[in-house]
Formats: C-alpha cells, structure tokens, sequence
C-alpha cells in the first residue's frame, strides 16, 4: 500500500493528466440522465391560405411571399431553441388546424422539423376559405389531442375571406388556451395582390376581386386539378386585382378575446428573444446531459498539476524573506 502511495505521489502529474483524459472521452460520449425538467414545447402553426401567397416581405432582401417568411421565422425559431426544447408543427386552412407531427426535441430531430418546415405550400389547404375564430376553437382542441401543454405560435396575416363580421365570427371567449397562443403577425401594412397559381404550382397571375368574392363563399379546392381548366381565371387587369395587407386589428382583437399575445413578426434577434424568454409549457422527463459536469472535473484536474508548484514557490517565497 505504501508502495504505491510512493509511485502515486511521485508521478503525481502523470496521474492526474490521465485522469483528465478519461473525463474528457466520458465526455465526448454525451452522458446523459433521465430527468423530469420544465421543457419550452412549442406548436408552430402557419396559415397556409391563399393571401399568404402574397409578397411583401423579405429574406435576406429578397422579396418573398408570407408563407416563404413564416417559413423562415419557424426554421430560425428552431434553431435559436436550446437542447430539450420540444417542437411540433401544423397547419391552418379554411376553419380548421391540421397536426402534421407530434412534439419531437429539436436537436435529436432538427433535420426532420426542419424538412417539414421547408415543404409547407399552399397546396396543403384543404379549403379555400379562411376563418381564424373557427381556426382558433380547433386548435383548442389539438391541445387536447396533444395532452401536453404548448405554447401556440400561429403565424398568420389575419386576413380572412370571407372577412369576419357579426354573422360570421365564432365567439371564442371561452377558449381556454388563450395564455398559450401567441399570434404572429406577417405580412406587410400597405395592400399588395395575392399571386394565384396553378394545380402544379406554377404562377398563373393574380387574384381577381371575383374570384376571391366566390372563393370566400364556395370554399375552392385549390389543390384540385379539375378547376384549373387548364389554369384558374385570374384578373384581367392591375384594377381588379384583389388587394391583401396584414389585418392587425383583427389579430388585436382575438388576442384581446381570447387574453393571449400578439407580436409582430420580425425577423430580428429581438422576436426570437422574445420566444425564448416565455414561460416554459410543460414538464417532460428527458435526458439531461452531463458532459459539463465531466468537463469541469477534467479542467480542475489539469489545474491540480500546478498546486504544488505553486506550493512550492510560496515556500521558496517565504524562505526567501527569512534569509534577507
């Protein structure tokens, strides 16, 4: 035993330096424990109805449409989410909310969320018309389908066809995730046309006054082939074009209903401070990594070979006094 007390103490260095060597591959292992910890999980919900077609809004300054937009605000609200954090995604068309995937952590499923972030289009809507209040009551109830609670962020420009009036707009007073839903306002304050595209996506014109009038009461299947014919009527002059800006008065006013928030989307460190900085939505019991712990124990370790040299020089300090 002294024996090796000896060899220890005087390959002290050696020791520790191989000790720190060992930490630092646990480390690269990802060690991790399960623990039950209070978790962001978001649900990015984006509009997908035809005025999101509409273009006045920017990435990178490059003109783009709304959804091109909401698109990237998800992608950036993704990546700007720490490890642990939870996301799923859906979709929001005519009076109802569709879930694409379950709540998946961002950074074991980045690439997955992100995928299906980069492929949400228009053609995905299932009916023409768009009415929010109907659309907020669904995602009432896909809080229930999800049986944990989110925090909502509907990505929309809150333009509604038919508009909402007093025959048509759903009480939503009584909604009891309003504290969870956050609206995202996108799209620009002055009144641009919708683009109108085809069954294979390709860009036909814009919108006419008409037939957005006979969308709004119809509820047009836009992803079906037969109402192309071979393409759908657009208008025939800049006039008639029917005209879309981001109705933020609407969105005020369901936010005020239902006591949730509305936030301008804007593609700004600021927003995505501002999403982070919510109150965390749920409790999940996740791994929690450890490597930092293994870290620290490997940087004192290292820092341990130098204690006696510094030891040594406060004694030869000391001894140094003495003498003079």
């Amino acid at each position: 035993m002294k024996k090796i007390i000896t060899i220890l103490r005087d390959n002290y260095e050696t020791v520790l330096l191989v000790t720190a060597a060992v930490f630092l591959l646990l480390a690269l292992i990802k060690p991790q424990i399960q623990l039950k910890q209070e978790v962001h999980n978001y649900l990015l919900l984006a509009d997908v109805s035809q005025s999101m077609n509409a273009e006045d809004m920017k990435v990178n300054n490059q003109v783009v449409s709304r959804l091109a937009y909401t698109q990237h605000m998800m992608k950036e609200v993704v990546k700007t989410s720490p490890c642990g954090t939870y996301v799923s995604v859906g979709v929001f068309a005519g009076e109802s909310v569709a879930l694409l995937f379950m709540p998946l952590e961002v950074c074991a499923n980045f690439d997955i969320i992100t995928d299906t972030i980069a492929h949400l289009e228009w053609r995905m809507a299932w009916k023409g018309d768009s009415r929010m209040t109907f659309g907020v009551k669904s995602a009432e109830g896909i809080f229930e389908y999800l049986n944990i609670p989110a925090q909502m962020l509907f990505f929309t420009d809150g333009d509604e066809a038919p508009k909402a009036n007093g025959i048509n707009k759903l009480d939503i007073s009584n909604v009891r995730i309003g504290k969870n839903v956050i609206f995202v306002g996108v799209g620009g304050h002055e009144a641009v046309p919708i683009k109108r595209f085809n069954a294979n996506n390709k860009w036909v014109g814009y919108w006419g006054t008409d037939a957005a009038a006979e969308s709004a009461g119809g509820g047009i299947m836009y992803n079906d082939a037969s109402k192309d014919d071979p393409d759908p009527p657009v208008a025939y002059a800049e006039f008639d074009r029917f005209l879309s800006k981001q109705d933020v008065e609407h969105l005020k006013d369901m936010t005020s209903e239902i006591k949730g928030q509305y936030v301008e989307g804007v593609d700004k460190p600021e927003f995505y401070t501002f999403i982070q900085s919510q109150t965390p939505a749920a409790k999940f019991v996740t791994d929690y990594s450890v490597r930092w712990i293994f870290l620290v124990i490997a940087a004192l370790l290292v820092l341990a070979t130098y204690i006696p040299d510094i030891l040594s020089y406060r004694f030869d300090k000391r001894l140094f006094k003495r003498l003079i």
